[in-house]
């Protein structure tokens, strides 16, 4: 199905596999998707012990090549992306002109001129359309290869294991945020060492004519060692665990990367203008001096689940929001990411609670993330 066509929730290559699964299918960012498989909690547990196996081919692929495609994304987004090495990945965000985040991106040089961009499902068309309307006067062709693409994702502490029984690249000199071109279980794949979970994991960027060979080379590879297909539910628990932020919660047009507490994804030591340099920098200003709201964790103390929206409080005050929330399988117990009046932002801060439908829950201050892996 074509990427313009908005009739209906767009199907990936693995649609009928999911459902031959018995998948609960929920429409995300206008494409069907699968939100869990059985139960949300044991697939989250088994990427956190094993391996989990993610459905990703919702994400918007863009491909800029020629000769000024480094000086165009230079221009585009916040990051420096001339520095990158081919090979190499970078998190980076695209901003408008007064500094608010249109998308956070993943960015990976693919060789000299040529760069894969990837933004999130629901901002894909609104970041083709930006690059496509910065190109001008740049010798760089921006292509939307949304269709191009199957993406799938095998996360987890078992991962590196369960690919190379199916591959002969090179995965122990694979550093964290980068790529290589290899093949995985006879399919010719773009194999990144990237992920959205917190564990170490990778994604692989294979043709959708391949993408049911590869997915059930993998089930079948990470068997023995207890891989399980998981659903979209899993993936937000996973990424909130680990502090990761997700666009439309805690990254919005309305927030800057600074008031997102991601100032460091803008390098204005770069060369050259770029788009919201200078929103930014009075952002950059602001923040130093009197940050407005900090983006926090909240871990409650007892049971009652936050959700995005709900108001932080403090001494009958609001004196922030959550963002996202959701019950905690590692620590056990409900947390939120919530932007808080920075008086409020210190861990261990007593006396803050999240309004539940009229009920002041207490919930405890902490710095992100909830959860780090042991390396």
């Amino acid at each position: 199905m074509s990427s313009t066509d908005s009739a209906a929730p767009r199907r990936t290559a693995l649609d009928a596999l999911h459902r031959s699964l018995g998948a609960t299918m929920t429409d995300f960012a206008g494409w069907d998707m699968p939100l869990r498989y059985g139960s949300e909690r044991d697939e989250h547990v088994a990427v956190r012990t094993r391996a989990g196996l993610f459905d990703l081919s919702h994400m918007g692929e863009i491909t800029v090549t020629g000769p000024d495609a480094a000086a165009l994304l230079n221009h585009a987004l916040v990051g420096n992306i001339a520095s990158v090495g081919v090979g190499r990945a970078r998190y980076t965000m695209i901003c408008r002109a007064d500094g608010g985040i249109l998308d956070d991106l993943i960015v990976y040089r693919l060789a000299e001129t040529e760069y894969l961009v990837v933004a999130n499902a629901s901002n894909a068309q609104v970041v083709l359309d930006a690059l496509q309307e910065r190109s001008a006067g740049f010798d760089a062709e921006v292509r939307d290869d949304r269709d191009a693409y199957a993406l799938i994702a095998v996360q987890g502490p078992e991962s590196p294991g369960i690919l190379k029984s199916l591959t002969d690249a090179d995965l122990d000199g694979l550093k964290y945020y980068a790529g290589l071109p290899g093949t995985v279980a006879g399919v010719p794949a773009l194999i990144a060492r990237t992920g959205y979970t917190g564990e170490d994991g990778f994604e692989l960027f294979v043709k959708p004519e391949h993408a049911v060979e590869l997915w059930q080379a993998l089930t079948e590879a990470g068997a023995p060692v207890g891989l399980v297909p998981c659903g979209l539910s899993c993936r937000d628990t996973l990424r909130l665990e680990a502090g990761m932020p997700l666009y439309g919660h805690e990254l919005t047009t309305e927030l800057t990367p600074f008031d997102a507490g991601l100032g460091r994804v803008v390098k204005f030591e770069k060369e050259g203008d770029f788009v919201g340099r200078a929103a930014l920098q009075e952002a950059a200003d602001r923040a130093a001096s009197r940050p407005p709201r900090v983006l926090v964790g909240l871990v409650a103390e007892g049971r009652r689940v936050p959700r995005a929206g709900y108001p932080v409080v403090a001494a009958g005050e609001v004196i922030g929001e959550v963002t996202s929330g959701a019950p905690s399988p590692t620590l056990g117990r409900p947390i939120a990411m919530a932007y808080v009046d920075a008086a409020h932002a210190a861990p261990g801060t007593a006396g803050v609670g999240v309004d539940i439908r009229g009920s002041h829950e207490p919930y405890e201050v902490v710095a992100l993330p909830f959860y780090k892996r042991q390396k």
